[in-house]
């Protein structure tokens, strides 16, 4: 890959696309006690997002990969369904496959994304939206997108519903580790949120 553009990459980019990569990999399989070092670098004891940080890096130092398995399952898999369902679609209109799926499906031709064969679930799952975000990110240091694709992309698919659905994973009755990270997508919808509200507002 291409880092000729990474020293053009404020700190706060570089962060802000971790965090996305992050959540992508947590939603999207079973976390892993090794992503204690992925998280590390965020927790702090001054702010509610460092201290969910924390919380988190703390929780996989104790934790097994096995046990970290179950409560993926549980959360979202389960015996027919699991407590959660991470979709838009879900959340938006009550039913799978809905609307919202199909104004995804156009957003992502149009900005030129493909899904891999090996991903099944349907687009508008929270771990492919949190994907497409990390994406466009490091697509904007390289010219390919820009801060308004970002804006736009998570207005429309993110800010209706992703805040619900890590607040709701937060308070999960089958959660234990993924309790903070529901925790920590929950603060950091609501820093996205405002942070493109000034943009828009400039």
């Amino acid at each position: 890959m291409d880092t000729s553009h990474e020293a053009e990459r404020s700190p706060e980019e570089l962060a802000r696309q971790a965090l996305y990569a992050f959540l992508t990999r947590v939603l999207a399989r079973p976390m892993q006690p090794a992503e204690a070092a992925a998280i590390a670098p965020f927790a702090d004891t001054e702010s509610e997002f460092g201290q969910a940080a924390q919380a988190l890096a703390n929780l996989l130092a104790d934790a097994d990969a096995e046990r970290l398995g179950r409560e993926f399952h549980d959360l979202f898999i389960g015996v027919g369904r699991g407590e959660l369902l991470p979709f838009a679609s879900y959340y938006l209109t009550g039913f799978l496959n809905e609307k919202p799926l199909a104004v995804l499906r156009g957003d992502i031709r149009r900005l030129g994304f493909t899904r891999p064969e090996s991903v099944k679930e349907p687009e508008d799952h929270i771990g492919s939206l949190c994907d497409i975000m990390s994406h466009l990110i490091e697509g904007t240091a390289t010219g390919e997108f820009d801060i308004y694709d970002q804006d736009q992309f998570f207005a429309a698919h993110l800010k209706p519903w992703a805040g619900k659905f890590f607040a709701d994973l937060e308070k999960a009755k089958t959660a234990d580790a993924y309790r903070a990270v529901g925790r920590i997508g929950r603060i950091f919808m609501t820093i996205e949120e405002q942070s493109f509200g000034m943009i828009a507002r400039a």
